[in-house]
């Protein structure tokens, strides 16, 4: 039973009065042949798929559109990755200190200026945002120190007489 599975079986069905070693050599070799370029189309078709997201310069440059770069001052310039695979844009990234400062050039194809400007305010809103928002850290602070007010409220006894009959 499992020999059965392991071994892959080829049909090859010839017309002919009378069949000869040479014939069915000549029928497997053409049937090879045939293989050999459905292979190779389908590989074919797998390099031909556009790479799209983050690419070498050289690939942008393949493409044969023209190519502009913004400079990006931010370290963190790894999330704009993911607002740039939700566009769809082809990018670039190449890191340049000068002075001993880090820069980042973002080159991108020109044809997608308008979709990168719209990818960028909403990295740049992202990440305003982030730097907005109050740290957990910050947050425990504060709430240790509440708690800490909390406690060292005296509490007070303070009787009141009633009149008497």
């Amino acid at each position: 039973m499992q020999e059965e599975v392991n071994e892959k079986t080829i049909s090859l069905c010839i017309k002919g009065g009378k069949i000869t070693a040479q014939i069915l050599k000549a029928a497997l070799i053409k049937l090879l042949a045939e293989l050999n370029k459905k292979k190779k189309q389908a590989k074919g078709v797998k390099v031909q798929c556009r790479k799209t997201g983050k690419q070498s310069i050289k690939s942008l440059q393949k493409s044969g559109a023209q190519i502009t770069n913004i400079v990006v001052t931010d370290n963190n310039i790894k999330s704009f990755d993911r607002v740039a695979r939700k566009y769809g844009i082809d990018y670039s990234l190449k890191k340049v200190e000068q002075e001993g400062k880090t820069e980042y050039l973002v080159f991108f194809k020109a044809k997608d200026v308008d979709i990168m400007t719209a990818a960028f305010k909403e990295y740049t809103s992202e990440t305003l945002k982030k730097q907005k928002r109050e740290s957990v850290r910050q947050k425990l602070e504060k709430v240790k120190a509440e708690l800490s007010n909390h406690r060292q409220l005296k509490k007070e006894k303070k009787r009141e007489q009633e009149p008497t009959r």
